[in-house]
């Protein structure tokens, strides 16, 4: 399973969750077999300005199975879907917190993410 986090910086597996993931300058893809961290790469976003779709395109061309993100629209999580993506949203922290709490299905989420400011204008 390759899972995919948007990051806001290039600390490898201490890099923090980006508050949204469409403003996210680097992604994290780390490739996780029988339950354990197998290894990881940072990969910086390739454009500065997107179009709907690229960027869960972008995940998709690196293979990736999940997305695990704090914000995101409606819009792009039924992008990623239609991929065969699964998101995760309300996740904050660092890469390495994030995806050791999903392993061991211990993985809180800030479930009122939406009503942040921040994220007023995004639907359910």
């Amino acid at each position: 399973m390759r899972i995919a986090v948007p990051c806001s910086d290039d600390n490898g597996l201490e890099s923090r969750i980006s508050m949204h993931f469409g403003r996210s300058l680097y992604y994290a893809f780390v490739d996780v077999e029988d339950n354990e961290i197998k290894s990881f790469e940072i990969v910086p976003v390739s454009f500065e300005e997107h179009e709907p779709g690229d960027l869960p395109n972008f995940v998709k061309e690196r293979g990736g199975d999940i997305v695990i993100a704090y914000g995101m629209g409606r819009r792009a999580i039924d992008f990623f879907n239609q991929l065969g993506i699964n998101v995760i949203t309300g996740a904050s922290g660092t890469v390495r917190e994030v995806i050791d709490a999903f392993l061991k299905d211990r993985l809180e989420t800030d479930k009122d993410w939406k009503s942040k400011e921040e994220f007023g204008h995004h639907e359910s």
